[in-house]
C-alpha cells in the first residue's frame, strides 16, 4: 500500500465517485429535461414525473451512502482521539475542538499531539490547517 501524507490521505474509489457518481447525475440530468419535454407536450406527464423522481432518490442514496458511514466514522474518530489524548496528558480533549478538527488530529503522531491539538483549540485552526501542521505524519487507512 502507498505511504500516506497529507498529499495522499483522501481516499476515492473511483467505480463510486467518477463511474456511478457521473451516471446518477446524467441520469438525473436527462429525467429532467425528459419532465420538462413531456409538461411542453402535454405527453407523458406522469412517466417523466416518475423517473425524475427515481433518478432524484438515486441521487439523494448516493450522496446519504457516503455521508452517513462518515458521521459514524466521525464520531469513532472523536472516542478515539479523545481516549488517546487522555493516555497521553491524562486529560480529555478540549471542548473547543470540533468533530472535524479532531478528525484532522487524528493523523499527528503521539509526539506531537498534545500540543498540536491545544494549538488548534486556542488558534481554532481549520481542519486542514491541523493536516499541514502535521510533522509525522500518523496514517490511516482505514478512513472510508
Amino acid at each position: 500500500m502507498e505511504e500516506q501524507s497529507y498529499a495522499k490521505h483522501a481516499k476515492f474509489v473511483p467505480l463510486f465517485h467518477f463511474i456511478l457518481g457521473g451516471i446518477i447525475i446524467l441520469t438525473l440530468g436527462g429525467s429532467v429535461f425528459n419532465l420538462i419535454r413531456s409538461l411542453e407536450h402535454n405527453s407523458g406527464r406522469l412517466v417523466g414525473l416518475l423517473v425524475a423522481a427515481i433518478s432524484f432518490a438515486m441521487f439523494l442514496l448516493f450522496v446519504f451512502c457516503r455521508t452517513f458511514p462518515l458521521q459514524a466514522q466521525d464520531r469513532a474518530i472523536r472516542a478515539e482521539e479523545n481516549l488517546r489524548h487522555f493516555v497521553l496528558t491524562g486529560k480529555l480533549l478540549d471542548k473547543r475542538l470540533s468533530v472535524k478538527q479532531i478528525v484532522g488530529l487524528r493523523f499527528a503522531s503521539d509526539g506531537e499531539f498534545p500540543a498540536l491539538a491545544q494549538k488548534a483549540a486556542d488558534e481554532g485552526l481549520s481542519p486542514d490547517a491541523i493536516k499541514r501542521a502535521v510533522k509525522n505524519w500518523k496514517a490511516d487507512y482505514d478512513r472510508l
